[in-house]
């Protein structure tokens, strides 16, 4: 038996039937991704492995320079092939990390290719995937095509111009592909390059942006802008929730400071991020839009590769900070308005596991089926113990059966097995718990419909895809 086989990861009787016939078959709905629109507009066809698998992926590049791989052979001008076999030859070490498994399912799930990848494999793999995929057949369009995909939703700056999905949209493509709006840019007040951002800004809607209401109505524009191109999403990546009271004169007198090149207090940035968060906040519930907040990562901690590399790249990690009390106030805020959005809140510190899972109790008004969603395993938690270690909390203190499930949050277009790899632990946990007679194998049937929901029918409902 290979190591990646049909009842992988599936330990008992019942796990195996909750896979097989409630969430194998079900479609894949990748809401969050950073997947280049381009590409799946142009149907590009990657030279070979490496272009599609390691280019760009900073889990890997982390491995690697763990093992001692010079930069050379990971992100510098080492051949193609030289970095593949270096990733082959680091593919052994990083058992028990998920990377291990990610790379055999992808390579059976895309390629048929079901050797152990390591260095006596590494020659043969890398020449027989490069022949497969140097081919229309692993187009990227045809790659979602292979695992079954029917969304994949990418990550948007406010001034793009979506050009590419509205090619995409006017083209024949059976995948719907949509867009999510970030603007972190806009809220980062307190970045060097500011105000650079905010003359791009104002160029992408033709209009200055002398004051405040100004970068209001810009936003405004530009939210209108995807609302029309599909876009019903929104996505945050920030440390940590930003509230605190401020007056309007405060953040027209603060914005204008910027916009001088004045330096700013800790106390001026923290007031004017609250003030545009809530404003995006709530014209998000205006236009109807799920917003997502990705909180957290603490982001490039070494300065010197930054200066080499730039960001994204492999130098990012988890943070301790205070997430609470900032959270609970920012949606309360929202709430008492009645204008709280749709709402998806991802930790990366498992340590607010069961912060998440509660705090979005305080705010399922009954108005949505599970409105306000704890989010899925995310970056350093999309592995098997931190997958496990969310859906446990979410059912101890939510309802698990409303959990819209998995996503990728990946650059790369083989990384779409983490759903199946999420759906066997969705699953395997449910299985044993059957098993010991901690759920009622009478029940299976709704328990079935329950991951079927989790798998899929539950993100198609919230998304209303």
């Amino acid at each position: 038996m290979s190591f990646i086989h049909d009842n992988f990861l599936l330990e008992n009787k019942y796990a195996e039937e909750l896979y097989h016939n409630y969430s194998k078959k079900q479609p894949i709905i990748d809401y969050h991704n950073h997947l280049s629109p381009q590409l799946i507009a142009e149907d590009h066809i990657f030279k070979n492995i490496t272009n599609v698998w390691i280019d760009g992926d900073h889990y890997k590049w982390r491995a690697m320079r763990t093992l001692g791989i010079q930069e050379e052979f990971i992100t510098g001008k080492g051949s193609d092939k030289s970095k593949f076999l270096n990733w082959a030859k680091t593919v052994p070490h990083t058992m028990r990390n998920p990377l291990y498994h990610w790379t055999h399912l992808e390579l059976a799930r895309y390629f048929d290719v079901y050797d152990l990848l390591n260095e006596k494999s590494a020659e043969k793999i890398y020449e027989e995937i490069t022949a497969k995929i140097n081919t229309k057949a692993y187009s990227t369009k045809n790659l979602l095509r292979k695992v079954n995909t029917a969304y994949v939703c990418t990550t948007e700056d406010p001034v793009d111009t979506l050009i590419y999905h509205q090619q995409i949209a006017k083209s024949n493509f059976e995948i719907k592909v949509g867009t999510s709006f970030r603007p972190d840019k806009a809220i980062l007040i307190c970045d060097n390059n500011y105000n650079d951002y905010i003359d791009s800004l104002a160029q992408a809607t033709n209009k200055p942006i002398n004051n405040y209401n100004d970068l209001c109505d810009a936003l405004t524009s530009r939210i209108e802008f995807f609302n029309k191109n599909g876009c019903n999403v929104c996505d945050h990546g920030l440390a940590q929730i930003y509230f605190e009271n401020f007056t309007e004169n405060e953040v027209k007198e603060i914005f204008k400071k910027k916009r001088e090149n004045k330096k700013l207090s800790t106390s001026e940035t923290l007031k004017f991020k609250s003030a545009i968060l809530l404003f995006l906040a709530e014209t998000y519930h205006k236009y109807g839009w799920v917003q997502q907040y990705h909180l957290g990562a603490l982001r490039n901690n070494n300065k010197r590769m930054l200066k080499v590399l730039g960001p994204d790249t492999g130098w990012d990690s988890i943070g301790d900070y205070s997430q609470a009390q900032k959270l609970s106030a920012f949606l309360n805020a929202l709430d008492s308005k009645d204008k709280l959005a749709k709402t998806i809140i991802y930790n990366l510190n498992p340590a607010d596991n069961e912060v998440m899972a509660t705090m979005i109790g305080n705010f399922n008004d009954g108005s949505v089926r599970g409105k306000v969603q704890f989010g899925s395993g995310w970056w350093f938690l999309d592995q098997k113990d931190g997958m496990t270690k969310q859906l446990n909390a979410l059912s101890n203190m939510g309802l698990i059966s409303c959990f819209i499930g998995m996503l990728t949050d990946s650059r790369s277009f083989l990384s779409f097995p983490r759903h199946e790899y999420f759906r066997r632990i969705l699953c395997n946990l449910l299985g044993d718990e059957i098993k010991r007679g901690e759920l009622p194998k009478e029940e299976m049937e709704w328990i079935g419909k329950m991951v079927a929901d989790i798998s899929y029918n539950n993100a198609k409902e919230y998304f209303k895809i």
